[in-house]
């Protein structure tokens, strides 16, 4: 059903871009990639075909979809990768073989306070210092994630500018004596993306992200790094790794 709404001070044919748009990004239209003809949008969002028309000039400004003649309009194929979830899920590494390179860059570096729900993860008390490190993931040049994670401040006090010199978390942690470490859980959800999610990774009004909710512990068990990870969810696919001896 139509999610457009009349009377709201924005324009029909951008609202009915948007849930294109979105309908795309949630993957809803067949494999042929054609787009329904121009009546039938019109019959489904209950407007005339000039408005159709304008929302789908709009959506092919943005190379979301194009119309060639006599085969309608399409969408413009975008190229997905995979990202594996799994007990040592690294960045670089679960991209390898599907881009040419694949880079994290440190985008942002803080102090704060922790949580209830933070100290809680990490095993610290509550308002102890946590050191905030937020990463922009990119392959090929293209903005793939944006996170942010935490750690004990006292703990990793050096994390950041071991970071700067290794440009990589896993690195950056080696050089502070966690010579490895293992995902313990991770959470997965979706969500409408926000403001920030468009400016940071280059997504259009309507876009969808998958939210990742992560810990990470050393060779003791011991909890080292929490985050949040936000996937632009047209170019990305997260899949979670069975490991060997588990139950499905």
């Amino acid at each position: 059903m139509s999610g457009i709404e009349r009377q709201t001070g924005v324009a029909l044919w951008r609202q009915i871009a948007d849930e294109i748009r979105a309908a795309i990004g949630n993957g809803d239209h067949d494999d042929t990639g054609r787009l329904p003809t121009e009546a039938v949008l019109a019959a489904r969002f209950d407007v005339n075909r000039h408005t159709v028309r304008q929302a789908l000039a709009a959506l092919a400004r943005e190379g979301v979809v194009e119309t060639v003649q006599g085969r309608g309009t399409t969408i413009v194929p975008r190229r997905r990768v995979t990202y594996p979830i799994s007990t040592r899920t690294r960045f670089s590494a679960g991209l390898g073989g599907q881009v040419a390179q694949a880079v994290t860059r440190l985008v942002g570096v803080s102090q704060e306070s922790a949580t209830p729900e933070l100290a809680a993860q990490l095993r610290l008390a509550e308002g102890a210092p946590l050191l905030r490190l937020e990463t922009l993931g990119e392959a090929d040049g293209v903005p793939l994630s944006r996170a942010v994670h935490w750690f004990d401040a006292e703990r990793f006090a050096g994390l950041p500018d071991a970071y700067r010199r290794e440009g990589s978390i896993t690195r950056a942690l080696a050089a502070c004596g966690v010579a490895d470490y293992v995902r313990q859980s991770t959470e997965i959800s979706a969500a409408p993306a926000t403001a920030s999610d468009r400016a940071d990774l280059a997504l259009q009004p309507g876009a969808v992200v998958l939210l990742t909710r992560s810990l990470n512990v050393d060779a003791q068990g011991h909890p080292i790094q929490a985050s949040h990870s936000r996937f632009a969810a047209d170019r990305v696919s997260l899949s979670v790794a069975t490991e060997p001896g588990s139950s499905s």
